[in-house]
């Protein structure tokens, strides 16, 4: 579990930084900083998209590559859309931003909206949460090997840094998210080894891949995308990789 405190201290550490010095920084430097960071995962999650097709196709469910990915996505947004999941993330960080603005009567933390808390909060857990590298870092730290979640606390306490200073504190309480996911991860990793087969782990990358395409598309401001509501696709997609890797 080490890997899992440090990528929380570290989500801490860069709201923290980018709360203290966010006012030093001019509003120019913060929205390229932030249109770096949505660039950033456009790129990466087609990086990964890519690699997760690659990885599927190269396998004996190769054909099924795009069946995993469409069927994954849409049936998975209808879901979440029918579930209004980004409304209740949203609902959650307005709570916590609430529960913040009692214990706290003066400063930035009771000065900030709670629309822009929830979109912190909710398009940080996103940011920190989804992609085969929270998964396999995760697992590999509850088998003992904590170097991937070393790597991604490193890569997460710097992009907390410049979300904060446009998003405000609903960033660093994206850390329970991360304390919840990987931690439940990590802890179950035994269990979860056998299952993660190499079509699993490629679905995933798949599918979450384009999700942080989607979530970096709207970090830029280019389109208002329903991420959250897409976190069922995920789950699908596990599935999905399982019963044609069998």
């Amino acid at each position: 579990m080490n890997g899992v405190f440090l990528n929380i201290i570290t989500v801490i550490a860069g709201t923290a930084l980018g709360l203290v010095f966010g006012k030093l920084i001019p509003e120019r430097f913060r929205q390229i900083a932030f249109f770096a960071i949505g660039s950033c995962t456009i790129a990466f999650g087609a990086i990964t998209t890519v690699d997760g097709f690659a990885d599927l196709s190269a396998g004996r469910v190769g054909s099924f590559a795009a069946l995993v990915l469409v069927t994954s996505l849409v049936s998975g947004s209808l879901f979440g859309e029918l579930l209004r999941i980004e409304q209740r993330i949203e609902g959650l960080g307005g709570w916590l931003h609430r529960l913040l603005k009692k214990r706290f009567k003066r400063g930035d933390q009771a000065d900030s909206s709670p629309s822009t808390f929830a979109e912190g909060f909710m398009t940080a857990s996103i940011f920190f949460c989804v992609g085969a590298m929270t998964v396999m870092g995760s697992i590999q730290a509850g088998l003992g090997d904590p170097s991937t979640l070393y790597l991604k606390s490193l890569l997460d306490g710097i992009s907390a840094i410049f979300l904060t200073t446009a998003l405000g504190i609903g960033v660093g309480f994206s850390a329970f998210s991360v304390f919840i996911i990987q931690g439940g991860l990590a802890v179950f990793a035994g269990f979860l080894k056998g299952f993660l087969t190499s079509a699993v782990m490629a679905s995933i990358s798949l599918v979450g891949g384009t999700m942080l395409i989607a979530l970096g598309i709207d970090i830029i401001g280019i389109k208002k995308m329903k991420v959250g509501n897409m976190l069922p696709a995920l789950l699908i997609a596990v599935l999905l990789g399982w019963l044609l890797g069998l």
